[in-house]
């Protein structure tokens, strides 16, 4: 039996080897997510309520965090690094933990959540390419797997260039 939870005290160093043997293989991986997970974890764009575990057995064996960057000067959630052990991929916990977060998100009245990744994935759980809503990455290349997934309070005047926390810049 697998359940979501929030992040509880004692957890980041089973999520930072969690994260670590999730990338480990993944050619699109920077090898900086755990890195990350720590840094965002420290920052004032740290959203606690939006750190959720999937637990199994007593044990983390997935891990979803959003956190905050900037949209127009406004604080917007962007979500990620989300890690499943490798050993359980298939098995619907990532589905669980984007559905949580997504839910989670919503409850808490933010307007929308941004990510990137990949459209044919993410699109599943109401991810739609965030050009068509004016907003656009910090990185133009990025422009193809640059999504928004709008929530019950999304404004149509959120627009303009998302920038991702400081954390993202994390190195190992």
């Amino acid at each position: 039996m697998t359940f979501i939870r929030r992040e509880t005290e004692g957890d980041a160093p089973l999520l930072h080897a969690l994260h670590d043997a999730a990338f480990a293989t993944v050619a699109y991986a920077s090898g900086t997510e755990a890195a990350i997970v720590d840094a965002l974890r420290g920052s004032e764009d740290w959203v606690p309520q939006l750190s959720l575990v999937a637990e199994a057995d007593g044990k983390p064996v997935g891990h979803v965090v959003c956190s905050y960057g900037r949209l127009a000067g406004e604080r917007i959630l962007g979500l990620g690094p989300i890690g499943v052990d490798p050993a359980l991929h298939g098995k619907g916990i990532g589905s669980a933990l984007m559905h949580a977060a997504v839910a989670a998100a919503d409850a808490l009245d933010e307007p929308m959540i941004i990510l990137l990744g990949n459209p044919d994935y993410y699109g599943r759980f109401g991810f739609e390419p965030a050009s068509r809503y004016g907003i656009e990455p910090q990185e133009p290349d990025w422009a193809p797997s640059f999504q928004v997934r709008r929530l019950a309070n999304w404004r149509e005047d959120l627009r303009g260039r998302y920038v991702y926390s400081p954390g993202f810049d994390a190195q190992n």
